[in-house]
């Protein structure tokens, strides 16, 4: 019987492509089927009075507990379809008249469907209040009240039930399979904390003050018997929040901070649950210093995994002021206001803080010197061996695994400069000029780093040239004076964070040097190779045929003429054969004096001929 599991699916189901009068409705068929199927329903009139279920009823078919959680949901699931429905315009007092109360009558309806099981499920278990499927519908029920006190606007009443649901819904979560903790977890996230912070605020409770603190205060004034007997066999449901978890390195409690500090300000802590988180982080850090210190040899993907342990309470801390912060906007709280601040360096705070843990473990997957060495992996050999017996020879690493390996390197800079330009945009970043410019000293540190893992790359390519050309801009980066962090922390110990040493940067400086002068060499090899190549493959012409050029290399002897000479074409203008048509005899023209005798000899052959005679024309002239 699990009767969390079986409410939770259920709105999820529905609200997932629906909204709350599509849930109702969709209870109110399934209830139509239950009903038909324990033979429950009611025939002729509409208003007939039913019977009412008793504890023998559940014992002998538990679907009769069903029956009474589909009736709780939906007079829920009616009163939140007319809360959403009448959402009033901004500046409204909210919903009033008749539909507050018809949402608080339904709202009603529903806690006493839940108290009735309540009271069958206890009298089915003889009186055993600490049985689960009790307390998960006294928690249930008491989740209905606090909504009936809340719509009532009876803060303290609905503080009270509120509370007691939360602390049923947390014993039960460490009672029962771990498998349901998201599911609690979800249920609590969703609708108890969020109306348990909004009575907290209507009671003018101070913000600073946690949500387990808030429910520690009122569970304790309760009087019920189920939150009796579940503080009696588990007392420590009550205690501050995190009060175990949170230990320094001696394993004594540790005190939750008060106070945050940013550059040269300090300032309160607004927000009890960054408070919360940030207590987490120091218990973290403390915990991955001492990893970090024993494991010295361990891999670089098992350090990076370590850091989990500070980067989740850090992005908590993050979203918790960020979550305050909105809170107070919403409220129409002003931007001078000492509240929004203080949230306000609090967030650039944390921020950095986010930022700096982001780039520590992303310098420890780097490797060695962030990087800079860029050493071969210990190759496995291979465990079967040869077919003649001897063992197998350990394969070298080859080019494609090495590019692969500069490649998240480089992917890991990129993350880490991204990192570093999101800095900027914090609240008062941009004013503070002597941290900008630390900002973009770091940035010139890990942009030599990208360049060199780049440079890398076209080495094993075989590009000298471009190769070349990167570390030399790696090393203009790294010439940059090193940073001068305000902001680094003592007694970090071992754990790599942002800071970055003058020593470190110095050793990757003469590292660039040394591969700059090398790569050098390299390519003036590859020139003489080439030039080498190509004196070898071409012969210029004789130096008679380029004596407008001067000859760089010296002047060859060998090649001063052609000899011996061979005959070429020599080029001449067109227009001097035009005007020497008539004064060269080419090949295949008759000569001028042959043309001219024959010229006469055919003018003496032709007979003369007679002159023709007019002929006679008529009278007006026409012919005959």
């Amino acid at each position: 019987m699990d009767i969390t599991r079986f409410i939770v699916t259920q709105r999820d189901k529905a609200l997932l492509v629906g909204d709350y009068g599509s849930y109702r409705k969709q209870l109110s068929r399934r209830l139509l089927v239950v009903r038909k199927k324990l033979n429950y329903s009611t025939k002729g009139r509409k208003y007939t009075a039913k019977n009412a279920v008793s504890a023998d009823d559940i014992a002998r078919n538990h679907e009769f507990v069903d029956l009474l959680l589909l009736s709780a949901e939906r007079a829920w699931a009616f009163a939140m379809h007319m809360k959403t429905t009448n959402v009033p315009d901004s500046g409204a007092q909210g919903t009033t008249g008749s539909t507050r109360k018809h949402i608080i009558s339904r709202f009603q309806r529903a806690s006493t469907f839940a108290g009735h099981l309540v009271a069958l499920l206890q009298e089915k278990d003889k009186g055993d209040a600490s049985a689960g499927p009790v307390l998960e519908a006294r928690a249930y029920q008491q989740s209905l009240q606090g909504a009936l006190n809340f719509e009532k606007k009876a803060w303290e009443q609905s503080l009270h039930s509120y509370s007691e649901s939360r602390l049923l819904y947390t014993a039960l979560a460490q009672q029962l399979e771990k498998k349901q903790d998201d599911l609690f977890k979800d249920l609590l996230a969703s609708t108890i904390d969020p109306s348990i912070r909004y009575a907290a605020y209507q009671l003018k409770l101070p913000r600073t003050i946690s949500i387990e603190s808030i429910v520690a205060r009122y569970v304790s004034q309760a009087t019920s018997e189920y939150t009796r007997k579940i503080l009696a066999s588990n007392p420590d449901l009550v205690q501050e929040p995190g009060a175990q978890a949170r230990k320094n390195a001696d394993g004594d409690p540790q005190d939750m901070p008060k106070t945050i500090s940013w550059r040269s300000r300090t300032v309160n802590l607004e927000d009890a649950t960054t408070a919360q988180a940030l207590a987490a982080l120091a218990a973290g850090e403390a915990k991955l210093s001492s990893f970090l210190s024993e494991n010295v040899d361990a891999h670089r993907k098992a350090k990076a995994a370590a850091y989990d342990d500070v980067l989740i309470p850090s992005q908590d801390a993050v979203d918790a002021t960020k979550t305050a912060i909105d809170e107070l906007t919403a409220e129409g709280v002003p931007q001078g206001d000492p509240r929004m601040q203080s949230l306000q360096i609090t967030r650039t705070a944390v921020n950095y803080n986010l930022v700096e843990w982001r780039i520590g473990r992303n310098r420890v997957l780097c490797g060695g010197q962030d990087g800079a060495k860029f050493e071969p992996e210990p190759v496995k050999k291979p465990k079967k061996p040869r077919a003649d017996g001897k063992p197998r020879p350990p394969e070298a690493e080859s080019k494609g695994r090495q590019l692969a390996r500069l490649k998240e390197r480089v992917v890991l800079y990129d993350s880490t400069l991204q990192s570093l330009e999101s800095v900027k945009e914090l609240p008062g970043v941009a004013a503070d000029q002597a941290f900008v410019h630390e900002l973009e000293a770091k940035k010139a540190y890990f942009s030599a780093l990208r360049c060199l893992a780049i440079a890398r790359s076209h080495t094993i390519q075989d590009s000298k040239k471009n190769a070349l050309a990167l570390l030399a801009r790696a090393l203009d980066l790294s010439r940059r004076p090193p940073p001068q962090s305000s902001t680094a922390r003592s007694g970090t110990g071992p754990v790599p964070r942002l800071e970055i040493q003058s020593d470190q940067s110095k050793s990757l400086s003469d590292l660039l040097e040394r591969l700059v002068l090398q790569h050098r060499a390299f390519v003036e090899l590859e020139n003489l190779d080439k030039a080498n190549s190509q004196s070898n493959n071409f012969k210029p012409p004789p130096m008679i045929e380029r004596l407008d050029v001067y000859p760089p290399e010296g002047v060859d002897l060998t090649n001063l003429v052609t000899y011996p000479p061979k005959i070429q074409p020599v080029p001449v203008k067109p227009i001097f054969l035009d005007v020497a048509w008539n004064y060269i005899d080419y090949p295949g023209r008759p000569k001028k004096g042959s043309t001219d005798a024959m010229e006469r000899k055919v003018d003496e052959a032709a007979p003369a001929q007679e002159p023709k005679k007019e002929a006679k024309k008529g009278w007006f002239g026409f012919g005959r």
